[in-house]
Formats: structure tokens, C-alpha cells, sequence
């Protein structure tokens, strides 16, 4: 039997309970770590960890989609000049 959308599974919207506990569990260890401070200190130790904070942690906090006012889709014009 083929999964038919809307059959089953968590409510659209609705966030996985083990991503948010793990996320959780993540949180409490930074700071446990030392938190920001340590973040920093780190960060600012070594050029390659300043790049991969950059790079690699700061992104994640960027949105994965970016939309316009009320959610619509962002309009795009190009133009050029010969």
C-alpha cells in the first residue's frame, strides 16, 4: 500500500519531539562547556576556527528559505544594458 500525503505521521507544523531533545541535550552540554565564553575563546585561538565558525556553525542559524512580505515568493527582476 503506497503512503498517501496527509495519512499518518506528525501534524504539518509539528516538530519532532527527538529533534527537539536532542537539541536540548546539545544546549545543556555547551554550557556545561563553558557557553558562549568558551565559544568565543575558542573561536578567536586559531584563524581555522574563527573559518569554521563562519562557515559552519554560524549558517545554521540563517533560515533555510528566505520569502517575502507575508510569505510570498520574492520577485525578481534583472535588467542590463548593452
Amino acid at each position: 500500500m503506497a503512503f498517501k500525503k496527509g495519512q499518518g505521521g506528525r501534524p504539518q507544523g509539528v516538530k519532532n519531539k527527538l529533534t527537539i531533545a536532542a537539541k536540548s541535550v546539545i544546549a545543556d552540554a555547551a554550557a556545561e562547556l563553558g557557553g558562549v565564553d568558551r565559544l568565543v575563546a575558542w573561536a578567536k585561538s586559531d584563524a581555522l576556527n574563527e573559518r569554521v565558525f563562519w562557515g559552519q556553525i554560524y549558517p545554521r542559524l540563517l533560515p533555510h528559505e528566505v520569502s517575502g512580505p507575508d510569505g510570498e515568493a520574492i520577485k525578481t527582476v534583472l535588467s542590463w544594458q548593452d
